[in-house]
């Protein structure tokens, strides 16, 4: 089965901060920035930081800036720019009709819940699982 995923590589920099852990921020992105304890770390959170704000500027209906060229990133001492590459599943809605017992729909009603919302977490937990 083939999910609607967007590809996005951009260039972060990263700051040695001289303890063996690295500041990581992408230029192109202001506001997006991690860290990590080692180089491994920080390359993982760099992935999980571009991801995140990735899925963020989408839900909110935001632009998503254009990456800059690697070659025009500029960088100071102690400082690197490597590539990033995340793969992003759409968010976006899609409608769907499901049958529920009247009693869980009063319930949800009474409640307050969005019955899309306790659907969208109760299969975000199924699928995980791996179930």
């Amino acid at each position: 089965m083939e999910f609607d995923t967007m590809e996005y590589v951009y260039p972060a920099i990263f700051h040695d901060n001289g303890d063996g852990s690295y500041t990581v921020i992408f230029s192109d992105l202001p506001g997006c920035m991690t860290q990590g304890s080692s180089l491994s770390q920080a390359m993982y959170m760099a992935e999980r930081a571009l991801a995140q704000w990735i899925e963020y500027l989408s839900d909110k209906k935001m632009d998503i800036p254009k990456a800059s060229d690697i070659r025009n990133v500029i960088v100071e001492s102690g400082e690197f720019v490597n590539l990033i590459r995340v793969d992003v599943r759409s968010t976006k809605a899609v409608r769907r009709t499901v049958s529920i017992p009247k009693w869980m729909d009063i319930r949800v009603a009474e409640g307050g819940l969005s019955l899309s919302r306790v659907l969208q977490d109760a299969l975000s937990e199924r699928l995980e699982k791996g179930a």
